[in-house]
């Protein structure tokens, strides 16, 4: 008799809380990584319709890689919706700048639109330092390949 599939409810697993050293990582491998336990697909209880991922704490921002050029090619374009209000940064500036938007971005826009995707956005936190105000919550490490 094959075995039925089982549909995680909201609440029914708990959140573990992972800490990632993004130091010397590559920003796009990384983000991968990082977006696919944020939705639980790593998890064999994955149901796509349920916040069922992990909660993600990176640090060392600051010191993530950029291969080739594209650190002068890319670049992140907001627009407020009034004429004359795009503004566009290079990546090597948002990485001088403010590298917590540049891993953020990245990661968020791996994830799935809508309701579920705005709360699993919660989930993430993002740091330059070495440095994160979590200690409480007894976050693990987390091993990437990237």
């Amino acid at each position: 008799m094959p075995r039925q599939t089982t549909f995680v409810k909201p609440g029914q697993l708990p959140t573990t809380w992972r800490v990632v050293d993004a130091e010397g990582k590559i920003l796009g491998r990384l983000a991968t990584e990082i977006a696919t336990a944020l939705m639980g697909k790593h998890r064999p209880e994955y149901t796509p319709n349920v916040l069922c991922g992990d909660s993600i704490i990176i640090t060392n921002a600051a010191k993530i890689v950029l291969t080739g050029r594209k650190g002068s090619l890319k670049t992140l374009r907001k627009w407020s919706g009034y004429p004359g209000g795009l503004r566009v940064r290079t990546y090597d500036t948002l990485l001088r700048d403010d590298p917590t938007t540049l891993v953020t971005e990245a990661i968020i826009r791996m994830l799935p639109r809508g309701r579920l995707g705005r709360r699993i956005q919660r989930n993430l936190r993002v740091f330059a330092g070495t440095e994160h105000e979590h200690q409480a919550q007894q976050p693990t490490t987390m091993k990437t390949k990237a």
